[in-house]
Parts: C-alpha cells; sequence; structure tokens
C-alpha cells in the first residue's frame, strides 16, 4: 500500500498528459462564498437600532458540481465540460466567471435569467470562527422548457465525453423521478461511456453507474445490514451487495477510516489518513468524486481508484476555510509519507478484541511468519520509563491556558470544555511525536480558536520552553529523589523493561532507543535509570529540528543505509508514531499499554491510538516476556496459528 501509491500518481500524472481525457459534469452547480466579519467594530445602524456586521474580506469558490470541475482541473484532466444551471444574478456572474477562469467549457450551462437563484452558501467568519451558514439559491423544479434543454445538452455531452460524473447536492431537478428515469435510459444508451454518480438522495435510483456514497447513504441502500455488528464487516457486506445490485463498482467513503470500494474483483479498502493539522471538510467528497473519476478516465482500476481517491481527500481537508482541491503535485507529496489508520473499527471496539489465552496479550491482525530478529526498537516514555509520567497533565493545562490568553478564567463553562476537548484529542493523536511538532499544533490551535491576537502568538520553541520548564521542574525532583536514595530506578521503570531488554540482548538482538523528547534529556533518563548500556551510542532523540524524527530516521538508517530487512524490526512503544514507521518498513509494531501510574496492568486508554498507529499486538508491560517472545518468534510455526479467546470488556 505504502510502496505503490508514489508510482500510481506517477502514472496517473503520465496518463492524464498522454491520454488527454474528457469528462462531463453534470449537476447542482453552486458557489461558496466566504465573508469575514470586523471582530472590532462596534457600530449600531441610524436606520433600525440594529447591530451591523460589516464585512472586512469576502472571496468565493466554486461549489457542489462546480468544485467538481475545479478538482478535474486541478488533477490535470485535459478538457471538462459543465452541464447544468444557473441565474442571471451576481453569485451566478461569480459563479461562471471563476469556471471559465478555470478553462472549463461552458456549453452545457443554461442560464435562467432574473427568475432564477444560483446556489451560494454564504458562510460568515468571526476572527476564525465559523458562524451560522447562508444559504440562496432555488431549489424548485426548473420549467419544462428548461429541463428538455438541460437533457439535450446532457445528451450532448455524454456523446463528447469519455466519463461523465453526475453530481446532485440539493433536492433539485437531479433528484426528480422523471429526470431520472431519462438519465438511466441516456446511460443504457452509452455503455462505453464510464458514469460516476454522486447523489445525497437519489444514488439508489441510477442504473448501470458507478456509485460514490458516504455511509449512511450505502447503509440505506441496504438497511438489512445497517445494525451488524462488527462494522468493519458491516461495510464490507454493504460493498459486495450494492456492487452485486448495480453491476459496476462502489466508492463508499467513510471519513478517517477511509474509502471501501468493490467491485466485480472484489472488495478494497483504502485506510484513512491520520491528520495532525487544523482540519476542515468542505469539499473532501467532491474531491473524492473528481478523483475517482480521473483515475477511470485515465485507465485506472477500482484499487487504484480508491487509493488515489482517499489521498487526494487527505490534502483536501488541510485547507481550511476554503473548498478545497488537490493538484498532482500535492498528490505526490502527500504520497510519500502517508501516516494511514489501520484497524479504525477494532480500535474503536474492544468487545471484538482478540486475547491469547490466560494472558492480557491482544492479537490486533494476523502476524505472518518472518525471519528471526536482528534489531528492536524501543520508544522510552510510557514505554520503558515513566520518569516523565504525567506529562499529559502538564501539556494539557499549559495549552489551554496559550490557547485562551487573557480571557483564561472569564469564559464560559461550555466553551472553555470545547477547548479543553480540543486540546484532549490533539495531544492524544500526536502522543510520540518530538515536542516541537507538538507545540507548531499548538500554535495553530491559538490562531484558530481566535483567543489571542496575532501579535501576542509565540513560536512553537516559546511555547516549547514554557513546557519544559514545567515539566523539567516535576522531572528534577524525581531525580533528586533517585539520588538521595529515596527512590530506586526500578520506581520508574515499566514492569519487566529491563528483563526484557537483557533476554534481546542475549539473543544478539541489537536495541536502539527513539524518542520524540530531546536527545540529551533521553540520554539523562536512560542512564539515571541504569539501562543506557544496552542501547551504547544508539539512543536517539529530538534535536531541534521538526524535520528529524528520531524513529523515522533510525529506521531509514537501518533499513536503506545498511541494507537491513524489514521483517528482521520489531518496535515496542506506547505512542502512534512507532508504530506506523515500524509499519512502513515492514517491522513488526507491539503496542504498548503501560499504566503508567502503577507501572503494571493493561491502559485501556491507550489501545485505540495504538491500533490505529499500526500496533499488530498489544501488551500491558513486559512480564510476560516468554509469552510475548512465544508470539513475535514461534519456533518452528507461523505466528497465524495461535490461539484467541473473546475480547476486553
Amino acid at each position: 500500500m505504502v510502496d505503490m501509491l508514489p508510482d500510481n500518481v506517477d502514472r496517473l500524472r503520465l496518463a492524464l498528459t498522454a491520454r488527454r481525457p474528457r469528462v462531463a459534469i453534470i449537476g447542482d452547480f453552486c458557489l461558496d462564498a466566504y465573508w469575514s466579519l470586523d471582530t472590532d467594530a462596534d457600530e449600531t445602524s441610524v436606520e433600525t437600532g440594529l447591530p451591523v456586521r460589516r464585512v472586512l474580506s469576502q472571496h468565493y469558490s466554486l461549489g457542489g458540481a462546480g468544485n467538481v470541475a475545479a478538482n478535474l482541473v486541478a488533477l490535470g484532466v485535459a478538457s471538462v465540460r459543465a452541464v447544468g444551471l444557473h441565474g442571471g444574478d451576481p453569485f451566478g456572474l461569480v459563479m461562471v466567471g471563476l469556471l471559465s477562469d478555470l478553462g472549463v467549457d461552458l456549453d452545457g450551462m443554461i442560464d435562467l435569467g432574473p427568475d432564477w437563484e444560483t446556489l451560494t452558501y454564504a458562510k460568515p467568519y468571526s476572527g476564525r470562527v465559523e458562524l451560522d451558514r447562508l444559504d440562496f439559491g432555488t431549489r424548485s423544479q426548473p420549467p419544462p422548457a428548461a429541463v428538455d434543454a438541460l437533457l439535450q445538452r446532457v445528451i450532448d455531452a455524454i456523446a463528447w465525453a469519455q466519463v461523465v460524473v453526475i453530481n446532485q447536492q440539493v433536492r433539485g431537478f437531479l433528484s426528480d423521478g422523471t429526470v431520472i428515469s431519462a438519465l438511466n435510459r441516456i446511460i443504457t444508451e452509452h455503455p462505453e461511456t464510464i458514469f460516476v454518480v454522486d447523489a445525497r438522495d437519489s444514488a439508489g435510483h441510477f442504473d448501470g453507474a458507478i456509485l460514490k456514497i458516504n455511509a449512511s447513504e450505502a447503509a440505506r441502500l441496504a438497511p438489512d445490514l445497517a445494525s451488524r455488528e462488527p462494522a468493519g464487516l458491516r461495510f464490507e457486506e454493504l460493498a459486495r451487495r450494492i456492487t452485486a445490485q448495480t453491476g459496476r463498482p462502489v466508492f463508499i467513503t467513510r471519513g478517517d477510516h477511509g474509502i471501501l470500494a468493490a467491485d466485480a474483483l472484489g472488495v478494497h479498502a483504502a485506510a484513512g489518513i491520520e491528520i495532525l493539522d487544523e482540519m476542515d471538510p468542505v469539499g473532501a467528497g467532491d474531491t473524492v468524486t473528481a478523483t475517482i473519476a480521473a483515475v477511470l478516465a485515465s485507465g485506472g482500476n477500482t484499487q487504484t481508484a480508491a487509493d488515489i481517491a482517499n489521498l487526494a481527500a487527505s490534502v483536501t481537508v488541510r485547507k481550511v476555510r476554503a473548498t478545497g482541491s488537490a493538484t498532482i503535485d500535492e498528490l505526490a507529496a502527500a504520497a510519500t509519507h502517508p501516516d494511514f489508520i489501520y484497524a479504525p473499527d477494532l480500535a474503536d471496539n474492544p468487545t471484538i478484541a482478540r486475547l491469547v489465552p490466560n494472558s492480557e496479550i491482544e492479537l490486533v491482525g494476523p502476524l505472518v511468519a518472518h525471519p528471526p530478529f536482528t534489531h528492536a526498537i524501543f520508544d522510552h516514555d510510557g514505554t520503558l520509563s515513566t520518569l516523565r509520567q504525567g506529562w499529559e497533565d502538564v501539556m494539557e493545562p499549559m495549552m489551554i491556558r496559550a490557547i485562551l490568553g487573557a480571557s483564561y478564567g472569564s469564559l464560559d463553562g461550555a466553551t472553555f470544555q470545547r477547548v479543553r476537548t480540543s486540546v484532549v484529542e490533539f495531544i492524544n493523536r500526536t502522543t510520540g511525536v518530538q515536542t516541537l511538532v507538538q507545540m507548531q499544533g499548538l500554535v495553530g490551535l491559538v490562531r484558530r480558536w481566535g483567543f489571542v491576537p496575532e501579535t501576542e502568538i509565540l513560536d512553537e520553541h516559546d511555547y516549547k520552553a514554557i513546557y519544559n520548564e514545567v515539566l523539567l521542574d516535576l522531572v528534577r525532583q524525581r531525580r533528586s529523589k533517585l539520588a538521595s536514595g529515596q527512590l530506586v530506578p526500578e520506581d520508574f521503570h515499566v514492569k519487566g523493561a529491563v528483563p526484557m531488554l537483557r533476554h534481546l540482548r542475549e539473543r544478539g538482538i541489537t536495541l536502539h532507543l527513539a524518542s520524540g523528547t530531546d536527545v540529551g534529556d533521553v540520554q539523562d533518563d536512560a542512564r539515571a535509570l541504569g539501562y543506557s548500556d544496552f542501547f551504547g551510542e544508539r539512543i536517539h532523540g529530538a534535536v531541534g529540528d521538526v524535520t528529524i524524527e528520531a524513529k523515522r530516521v533510525v529506521l531509514e538508517r537501518l533499513v536503506r543505509d545498511q541494507g537491513l530487512d524489514g521483517a528482521r524490526l520489531v518496535a515496542f512503544g506506547d505512542g502512534p508514531v512507532e508504530m506506523r514507521v515500524s509499519r512502513r518498513y515492514g517491522g513488526v509494531a507491539v503496542g504498548v499499554c503501560s499504566d503508567e501510574r502503577r507501572r503494571f496492568g493493561f491502559n485501556p486508554l491507550k489501545r485505540a491510538r495504538l491500533i490505529r498507529g499500526g500496533a499488530m499486538l498489544l501488551i500491558p508491560d513486559f512480564s510476560d516476556v516468554s509469552g510475548l517472545m512465544g508470539i513475535l518468534e514461534p519456533a518452528g510455526s507461523s505466528n497465524t496459528a495461535i490461539a484467541v479467546a473473546p475480547g476486553r470488556p
């Protein structure tokens, strides 16, 4: 999956250039209006006495079928034709102008004049906070003469195009039964043409077309499967059912769970991609639809279309306060190191966990046979050490204070809890990455919430200094007790950590320590806790450069520079970063669900993030060394035949 994405994007680029495909879009063409309001103005209308909201700036983007067209152009599709309606209102003029600027063929667009209002979604922003949306536009059925004229434009476009997208956004002419019947007849008459339907309300009524639908739309097409568990199996059944009914491929979008696609060859899952930045989902569905059409127009198959469309959506959602699109260059950049989300349904549902009998070891997926391990990589904090236990308790209030600024202590409870929830979610997603990267994210959170004036927002280095000052004070107190003998190193070891290190070294396995904490601090902690000798010079940490991720660098050096087979690597950690990095290079990822307060036992709060990060099995600690190694390296047998017991409570 990882290795194929860059190649598939390159092939798509070449195919689009060589084939120069023609794609027509039939649909509800919309305009998205973004209005930035003056938050400082305090003005009252002289005439009415009501508050005045002054718009400081405005910009407009294509929405609905228009955004599908914009995405097709961004991807490099040579010829795009728009077929739809617009009014003679100012919004209609802007929308047509934007389409024209992109070079979209407007022969299929019909201007219904002053009696028709263009579909427009106005989004006012107070600072960086989106307020209630204002919707404009006619949603009733157009006059019969206009429908007849539009259907003729449809026939002309289909005769011209190799791929046709039908995009229904509102309950209008594309949800009318008579129009759908006419379109179905046209689809039947053009079996050589590829039709892709993205219809919010009427997808199940189109015949002979490829469907792009979301999870709730899929459930409506097969309601008898909607309540069955587990969720992953349910959607696989849904996909098979729908493609069997339509005789065409189906693509089911599932948000951060990725895309599930099915055709006559089977079911393919494009894993979701973890995104740490601020996200805006507006336009992501249009990007998926456009990318599917572009891949199929270039000769790609269902699996490739799902993979690249999923990647494209991950690009679009990073574009906040905009109706996003993804260029082919952006796809190429995103394909290099995507952070895939593994087994999200299992992560969300501990009741379907598979446990090794008489143990707390959970098997996330089948472990395939592999050569003996030669290298093991350990995360530090929370995996071997609890010296920095409670860092989340330090980071959370520090981030909240940074976000709220002068408003700290004067906010209503509901707003405070929303800020706190966003901070907790961010910390959970970024556990294991460099502290400096987390502080970069904090800068974005401060801007997003808008409580702190832009001139007072610090940079990531300053925020890191504030965080470190508090955390290191806690660590110094603990080190002081170690030095005085009040505490001993074992008081800060995860249960069984040192015996595990000793066992691996005795088996000739080279040990590496890699952490998101500053490298000097990691080295000092390892010495203070008495196990630095197991790693020697192979202790790695952050070096103050966000582009250098210690865990990734260690693996790259081993796999690329030293020619090591990735299957000979095993990684242990309590964060998703080391899980993903290990999986990326073909290693075995062991998630450590450590309870850092007790130093032993299973911490359920870490389970979901480790599974989503790619853990292949989960352990609470290292107390069962023989049981763990029996699973990782069973003597003379494959790992796939291990007995399992029912899931966690």
